[in-house]
Order: structure tokens, then C-alpha cells, then sequence
């Protein structure tokens, strides 16, 4: 495919201070000590049942047994912009709790994209499937069959699968918002927050920030397993050592720091990182049980994860200096003005992942219409440049972030190592 350079801007967007880019093929131009210790010891524990990791103010899905799919469309099912290419934007809108609250953000976002998108590229054929596998696979049907040439969306993990069931036999491909890597593959791509790259990125920078021995605190949730898992990983790239490792059950710290206290405390801790990929709920009773164990955070850096990046976090006397990695916060804070003035609220953290998805389908719209969303193009290597910074999908589903490394001082949250403009093929 020859060399396509394209580039747009509308007013609004251009007043925040981005725009979404795309060169080469619809992709943005790229390139972008301590004592020896006795071996990490795992303490026996309960299992718990596999949940959706979250994101700041994301929410896990509803623990709902498989139904037979009902008949017909389910509330909610409108369409948005009037273009030639149709698009599914499949949401929890009816679905209990906070997935409908989620969802109505995460439309309004898109409405957002198609009204700020110059031009009518786009018909978003909006669908409701009630949070629920059985709703996605019958309203991925209807899609189809109306017409979709990509789905975007679902949110919760088993409800990508379900629609990817009915997409894939059609040859149309799914970005969705499920953060479980584990539904990623060809043709279902995820445009979320991973906590593996955030990992990646945090290991990375303590790394060369001079870190060479680590402790981590994991919480018993599929999260934290996840994080672990990465954490080896990324250590062993590094030529870190994992000299410790607890777990405990949500919410309760104290038992996991007792047994690191002789680690991470004293005058003379054994570690000079501590690693704890917990959130806003959980964290301050971590942090509570540190102080008690007496911990201090200027000789053992706390590092963290992207679920860190919230105020109330911020406060807490024992993660202060602590770095976590995340996505740039001005993104963010420029795509919530916009959107407060155009809904009198707040959107959800999640919401540019939808206001993205839905510009770059309306980009890739323009260049080539139905044929735009292959494989090929939508895993450029170069990659795509969003509210949220550059992103890239990867071959097997997942995608590369360009992330910042934020640290805590006195209740905010500093950069301390700006996010790449760019990515390179091989990573960030």
C-alpha cells in the first residue's frame, strides 16, 4: 500500500491541544543491590472468582449465568451520525449497578467523536446488551446483519468473546474495552488500559532509576494475578530480583505486611522498591498497616500501577515519592472539558477509550471506506494518537501505550517521566 499521510482537526479539538494523527497507511509515523535473601515465598490461599480488572473509576461486571438470548433487539438500540460506513457501538446501557452509568458515558463520549469529527464519515448503530454475554452475542447478530462493518465495544471481558463468536465468522473485526488480555486475539483488539504495559513501564523506569530489588504486597484479586504475573516478566528483563512476595485477601493488608516488615522496615530495609498493585479501596488500609510495620517510603520507593492515579490515593502519608505509571492526565482533562460543557457532567475515566475508537473508525472511514478496517490497518505498527496519548494494537489483540511515570508529593501527582510522542515497532 503506497504511503498515505492524513491529518485532521476541527476547531475543538485543536483548541485542546490535540488531534488525532495518522501517517503511513492511517498510522501515526513512528518510532517511537542488596543481601542475598531466602526465594520469594507463596503462602497458601483461597482462589477467588475471576473478576474484570478495573481502572480508577471502572467497574467490574455483574456475576450473570448464561441465558438463552432473547428474541429481538434490546432497549437502547439508536443510531448516531448519518455516513455511508456502519459501526456498532455495543454498551451496557440497561445493565444493573454501574455498568449503565458506564455505558452512558462511554456513548455520550462517541457522540462527542462523530459530532467533533468533521464531516459525516459514519453511521454508529448503537446497541444495548443489557451487561450480559448473552445480550452481546444477540446484538453483535443484529449489528451484522444491519450492516456493521466493525464492532466497537463490549466492556466486560465475556461479553467481548460473545460478540467475537458471531464477528469473526463474519470477517469483521471488534475493538473492545475489556481489560482481561486474556479475550484479546487477531481481530479482537482491545483499546484499554492493560495493566500489563503499566507494569512494563514501571518496572522499566525503577530499573533505571537505579532499583534492583523488589518486594511486592499483591492483593488476591484477578488484577493483582495478573500484575504478578507481569512483574516477573518485566523484573527478569530488567535484572531486577523479586526478593519478596506476599499476598493477601482484599482489604486485608496487615497479615501480608507483617511478613514483609522485616524486608521493607528498619533502618536497613532489604529492598529498595515495593511493589502494590492495588486501587483508591484498598490502598488505604495498605497504607495503614505499612506505617504500623514501619515502613518508610524514602528508603523503599512504592511502585505502582495505573489504578494508583486517583486523589484520595494521593494523601496517603506511606506511598508518598511512590511512582506509578499511567496514561498523560492532560489528555484526559482536556476531553472532560469539552465533554462537561457539552453534557453538564462528569465522563467516566473510561470514556475517551470510546471517544477514540469511534474518531479513528470515522478516520480510517474516510480514507477507504467499508474496506478500511482490516488487520493490516488497524495494526499498523506505527500506530494512532488519542486523548489518552499514542496507542498501538498489537498482532495478538493487546496494545502498546506510551504511558508517563507520575510520583506522588504532597497529595497530587507529578511526571516524572513524560510519555513518548511516538512508538516503536517493538514497543514502547
Amino acid at each position: 500500500m503506497a504511503r498515505v499521510s492524513y491529518k485532521w482537526a476541527r476547531g475543538s479539538l485543536s483548541q485542546s491541544g490535540w488531534a488525532l494523527v495518522l501517517a503511513g497507511s492511517l498510522a501515526l509515523s513512528g518510532c517511537v543491590g542488596s543481601e542475598a535473601l531466602s526465594p520469594p515465598r507463596k503462602v497458601s490461599r483461597a482462589q477467588p472468582a475471576p473478576v474484570e480488572p478495573s481502572y480508577a473509576a471502572g467497574v467490574a461486571p455483574p456475576a450473570i449465568a448464561m441465558q438463552t438470548p432473547a428474541p429481538g433487539p434490546l432497549a437502547g438500540s439508536t443510531t448516531i451520525g448519518t455516513g455511508p460506513v456502519k459501526v456498532a457501538l455495543i454498551l451496557p446501557m440497561s445493565a444493573p449497578g454501574q455498568g449503565g452509568v458506564v455505558a452512558q458515558s462511554m456513548r455520550n463520549a462517541a457522540q462527542m467523536a462523530v459530532s467533533e469529527f468533521q464531516g459525516q464519515d459514519i453511521t454508529l448503530l448503537v446497541k444495548d446488551d443489557n451487561g450480559t454475554p448473552e445480550g452481546a452475542l444477540s446484538v453483535a447478530q443484529q449489528a451484522l446483519a444491519e450492516g456493521a462493518e466493525l464492532i466497537i465495544g463490549p466492556v466486560f471481558s465475556g461479553s467481548v468473546q460473545a460478540a467475537a463468536q458471531v464477528a469473526r465468522e463474519r470477517g469483521k473485526p471488534i475493538i473492545g474495552f475489556s481489560s482481561d488480555a486474556s479475550v484479546a486475539t487477531r481481530g479482537v483488539y482491545l483499546l484499554s488500559f492493560l495493566v500489563q504495559e503499566e507494569v512494563d513501564r514501571i518496572v522499566a523506569f525503577a530499573a533505571a532509576q537505579g532499583r534492583r530489588s523488589i518486594a511486592a504486597l499483591i492483593p488476591e484479586t484477578q488484577y493483582g494475578r495478573v500484575a504478578e504475573a507481569r512483574l516477573q516478566q518485566a523484573a527478569a528483563r530488567q535484572g531486577l530480583r523479586i526478593a519478596a512476595l506476599e499476598y493477601y485477601p482484599v482489604g486485608q493488608p496487615q497479615v501480608g505486611v507483617q511478613r514483609l516488615a522485616r524486608v521493607i522496615g528498619g533502618a536497613a530495609p532489604q529492598v529498595d522498591a515495593l511493589f502494590i498493585p492495588d486501587n483508591g479501596d484498598g490502598l488505604p488500609a495498605v497504607a495503614q498497616a505499612l506505617q504500623m510495620a514501619g515502613f518508610d517510603p524514602t528508603r523503599v520507593k512504592p511502585l505502582g500501577t495505573g489504578v494508583w492515579n486517583e486523589p484520595r490515593i494521593f494523601a496517603l502519608p506511606a506511598l508518598q515519592g511512590g511512582w506509578f505509571a499511567a496514561p498523560d492526565n492532560r489528555g484526559f482533562e482536556a476531553f472532560a472539558e469539552r465533554y462537561r460543557v457539552r453534557f453538564n457532567t462528569d465522563p467516566i475515566r473510561l470514556a475517551t477509550l470510546s471517544y477514540d475508537a469511534v474518531t479513528l473508525a470515522a478516520a480510517l472511514a474516510r480514507m477507504q471506506g467499508a474496506q478500511a478496517f482490516s488487520d493490516a490497518m488497524l495494526t499498523n505498527p506505527a500506530g494512532f494518537a488519542g486523548a489518552d496519548g499514542v496507542f498501538r494494537f498489537n498482532p495478538d489483540g493487546t496494545n502498546a501505550r506510551a504511558l508517563t511515570v507520575q510520583e506522588i508529593r504532597n497529595g497530587t501527582a507529578v511526571a516524572v517521566s513524560g510519555a513518548p510522542r511516538t512508538l516503536v515497532a517493538s514497543g514502547t
